[in-house]
């Protein structure tokens, strides 16, 4: 039978139950690897409700440095009754399935083309433990224990885990240690070997390791914010939890103990950007994290932030909807709710960051561009890149660097009689002057209006007040254009007919689809995009080729819809390829995609190994 065989490039999926501890474990035998100098990404599908419903936990482990989902499953860790059929028709053809195999299973529910690898954790368990919650949570290290010794990963970077997670806790890490022995012995006497195999290598290097809502959380406190108002929502409420602890250590003063940060948890959705939006008005940088469901309550606000042009940043951990939709699966699924979020004409600033550290960069970038701006931006992450660990470069930070808070006048320039109209644009760049309130006795005030208003910030109905409004807020979402991140290019080796576009978390499996696609012949450039507005850069870039794949994980093709609506781009030209199970795109997903859209479009090679 053919065997599966890699050394440092496979994928190990396990199945259990919610509820029953499997996912530290999990997590252990991740980290294990990478402390053997051994990239790994890992991913956990989980379901929303507290305990009993099925789990799955995926590692991509790669020295080749990829960290998106490739697709299929080198070998599965079934571990789960309920999702048996399921989780062995994921397995690729000469692979393997580890099993419980204390109850039997009738032969049918096997494949002739896996090896399989039985051990009867249950009835070790039994035999060893007399507490029922021992017995289970014993369960998944033994089974982690039995995985080191198949894989040779080395079980001393367990047990420096173990002393990590349980310092001063000595009997609690004995009993770890000696569940771990049990399953290495068990796998040692009992199992045969496999073709799979972790060695240990230096390719790691400086790279940390940590999840985007920390990321993003940090990125606020270096962006200067003071204020966060959230309501708990899945799968953003970590964003302000990881604030708290970060403004904890880095927001007290050490001489009076006084916290120089204010974390409100709101009443609801609405509540929190209300509070975000009064702090903004009042000079504080603010923010709030939220989900989908979140946005859709907020919008009023979003409205009135953006028409009394008062800053504001929402970071935006997206998940499935529609409604309540899929809480803990991941989407890009509010592109367009965020793009146009509230009634009447709206635009608003979106930022696309692709990992951690994009995350923790943009966060306080949205801080600079929401003053600068004097409107909400948004920080569109999801739950892909906000609750999994990434390897991620180490963030960065100039100490030198000042936050830029964009057009406040001055008591000075107040007191020299300069000209002050909230809504006046002096500069022809659409963005006017702001005053902090306080900032003069007499001179400065104005009202902050949602309604309209003439240039002065009086109240005023009159048709060209509204007009130029209107025209000035445009033409500073044009200002905005040269503010925003610039998109990335990835150049293929030769001249390319075809193109790409992809944004966000699907950047991980598209960088190994498109090295995938150049093995089979099929060069093709690529551009990620990181903002909204659109530079004029993104529209030439697609004139330029014949078509262009617009990568998205949602069902109705938000972002290629954006792209025509606000770049002018011809329908024609866009191919929308979409993914919108809820679990994270594959890189064996885009590589089938394009390559079947290829070859639909029966492009011939131009030169020897060339398609497009």
């Amino acid at each position: 039978m053919q065997k599966i065989e890699a050394v440092n490039d496979f994928v190990v999926k396990f199945a259990n139950i919610n509820g029953s501890g499997s996912a530290s474990a999990n997590e252990l035998f991740a980290r294990a690897i990478l402390r053997m100098g051994v990239p790994v990404s890992p991913r956990n599908i989980f379901p929303s409700n507290i305990q009993g419903l099925p789990t799955w936990f995926e590692v991509r482990v790669t020295e080749h440095g990829y960290l998106g989902r490739r697709g299929g499953v080198d070998m599965m860790v079934a571990m789960n009754p309920q999702t048996w059929d399921q989780d062995v028709r994921e397995i690729d053809p000469g692979g393997y399935l580890f099993y419980d195999s204390s109850k039997p299973i009738p032969r049918s529910r096997f494949r002739s083309d896996i090896h399989v690898l039985a051990m009867p954790l249950t009835e070790l368990c039994n035999d060893t433990y007399s507490d029922a919650r021992e017995r289970q949570l014993f369960k998944n290290i033994i089974y982690i224990g039995a995985l080191t010794q198949l894989l040779e990963i080395d079980p001393a970077e367990i047990e420096k885990l173990f002393g990590e997670q349980y310092k001063g806790k000595e009997k609690l890490l004995e009993s770890n240690v000696r569940a771990l022995d049990l399953g290495r012995q068990y796998a040692r006497q009992n199992l045969k070997p496999i073709a799979l195999k972790v060695e240990r290598r230096d390719c790691v290097g400086d790279r940390i390791f940590v999840d985007g809502n920390s990321a993003a959380a940090l990125g606020c406190v270096y962006g200067g914010a003071t204020v966060c108002a959230w309501y708990p929502i899945t799968p953003s409420s970590s964003v302000a939890e990881a604030f708290q602890r970060y403004t904890q250590k880095l927001r007290v003063d050490p001489t009076s103990g006084q916290h120089r940060y204010a974390i409100i948890q709101a009443e609801d959705e609405l509540a929190s950007i209300g509070m975000v939006i009064g702090a903004g008005w009042n000079g504080a940088r603010s923010f709030t994290a939220t989900s989908g469901p979140g946005v859709s309550l907020m919008t009023e606000f979003i409205g009135l932030a953006y028409f009394a042009e008062i800053p504001a940043v929402i970071i935006n951990v997206q998940r499935g909807g529609p409604s309540t939709g899929m809480p803990t699966r991941t989407q890009q699924a509010d592109v367009l709710a965020c793009a146009y979020a509230s009634h009447g004409d709206t635009k608003h600033v979106l930022l696309f960051p692709e990992d951690p550290y994009e995350c923790f960069e943009m966060s306080a970038q949205a801080l600079d561009l929401a003053e600068r701006l004097q409107t909400p931006v948004f920080v569109m992450t999801d739950l892909d890149i906000g609750m999994n660990q990434r390897l991620s470069r180490p963030f960065t930070w100039d100490d030198r660097r000042e936050y830029d808070r964009g057009k406040v006048m001055s008591r000075e320039e107040l007191d020299a009689g300069a000209d002050f109209g909230r809504y006046l644009d002096v500069d022809g760049d659409g963005i006017p002057y702001r005053t902090y309130p306080g900032t003069h006795p007499t001179r400065g005030g104005y009202f902050t209006r949602g309604s309209t208003k003439n240039a002065y910030a009086t109240y005023s109905e009159a048709g060209a007040d509204y007009v130029y409004n209107m025209q000035r807020l445009r033409q500073k979402f044009e200002t905005a254009k040269s503010l925003v991140p610039l998109p990335v290019l990835s150049a293929a080796r030769f001249p390319a007919r075809f193109a790409a576009l992809f944004y966000g978390s699907t950047s991980p499996a598209m960088h190994e689809a498109l090295d995938a696609l150049a093995e089979q012949g099929i060069y093709i450039n690529a551009l990620r995009l990181r903002a909204f507005p659109f530079q004029n850069e993104i529209a030439d870039f697609i004139a330029s080729h014949a078509k262009v794949f617009v990568l998205e994980q949602n069902f109705d093709a938000q972002l290629t819809t954006l792209l025509v609506n606000e770049a002018g781009v011809n329908p024609a030209s866009l191919v929308p390829i979409l993914h919108y199970d809820g679990t994270p795109i594959t890189a064996r997903f885009i590589t089938q995609e394009i390559a079947e859209r290829v070859s639909k479009l029966n492009v011939r090679p131009l030169r020897e190994n060339m398609v497009a």
